[in-house]
């Protein structure tokens, strides 16, 4: 084998695990860009098993990967009036425990890991359909069609050995400008996003190599229904196109076009609590983790009496 096949090899190999450990694009997410009055504090833990198959480069030397990756997180975020229009800050702390295993070569091959992943942070703010609202306001208002804008940031803080291939951290820095739309029709509502991930170079790469991914561009569609107040079921799809990466200057045929659909449920099960379950599969997998999907969040928010 020659060093520049050697190269591809490890492209190929890479895109597939790192959108197995790190899956930015397959967010599915309804009611992100939905309004709620300002000052209120929200901390959340949830959990995500994901079990399947990873699909590698054609030409790869990998064969019958299969991946078994729980990823659990710890957010924060609070709602703000940011220039009379309303928005939201969050942090986010990753989690994960991943086994991978398969044949390379046509020999058994495995490899684990656990670990903090990459911290995210994420700024949203509604342009049009809804104002920055106190909880009285709030209660009052009879949304129709918003739009909103947000920006997600994918810090360098995961855990990283540049002397292994496969990490929990990518060593470099996310971000992702995003643009949502939500339309509501009585106890109906359409949410749909269009954004894009855009990376820095990760210098320090296996080996001691350099690795650059061009963009991918995503987009998301929930169908959502209204039961009561505080419960509400989605059906979520998305597609992802993109992310074609480099090792020295030299690809492979990595290019990413996946997409995913599922289910969300979500209800407040008493007061300031609230549960949230979601199922998803993937609709088809070019190169990744072909997974089957299921995540348990738990939620408490508060607000300053007035």
């Amino acid at each position: 084998m020659t060093f520049q096949s050697s190269k591809r090899l490890l492209v190929g190999l890479l895109v597939a695990l790192g959108a197995t450990l790190n899956a930015g694009a397959q967010e599915l997410i309804p009611a992100a860009y939905t309004p709620a009055p300002y000052g209120v504090n929200f901390v959340g833990l949830s959990a995500l098993s994901n079990r399947g198959d990873l699909a590698f480069d054609p030409s790869g030397p990998i064969e019958e990967a299969v991946a078994d990756i729980v990823a659990s997180s710890f957010t924060y975020a609070r709602t703000l009036n940011l220039f009379k229009r309303s928005a939201s800050a969050t942090v986010i702390l990753p989690y994960v425990v991943g086994d991978l295993e398969g044949l390379y070569l046509g020999e058994p091959a495995s490899a684990n890991r656990s670990g903090t992943g990459d911290l995210v942070m994420r700024l949203g703010v509604n342009l049009y359909g809804g104002p920055a609202m106190s909880p009285r306001e709030f209660a009052a208002y009879k949304p129709k069609t918003m739009v909103g804008a947000s920006l997600m940031v994918k810090a360098p803080t995961g855990q990283y050995d540049s002397t292994r291939l496969i990490n929990i951290g990518t060593n470099r820095w996310g971000f992702k400008p995003e643009v949502g739309v939500v339309h509501v029709m009585g106890k109906w509502a359409i949410d749909a996003y269009v954004g894009a991930w855009f990376f820095t170079t990760n210098s320090d790469f296996f080996g001691g190599t350099t690795r650059k991914q061009e963009p991918i561009f995503s987009s998301q569609v929930h169908l959502r229904y209204l039961f009561r107040r505080g419960v509400w079921a989605a059906l979520d799809a998305n597609y992802w196109h993109g992310g074609e990466a480099t090792i020295d200057g030299v690809g492979s045929d990595d290019l990413q076009k996946n997409s995913r659909f599922g289910f969300t449920v979500s209800w407040q099960v008493w007061k300031r609590h609230n549960l949230r379950f979601a199922v998803s599969r993937g609709a088809f997998t070019r190169i990744g983790g072909d997974f089957d999907s299921v995540g348990l969040a738990y939620g408490y928010t508060w607000a300053k009496r007035p």
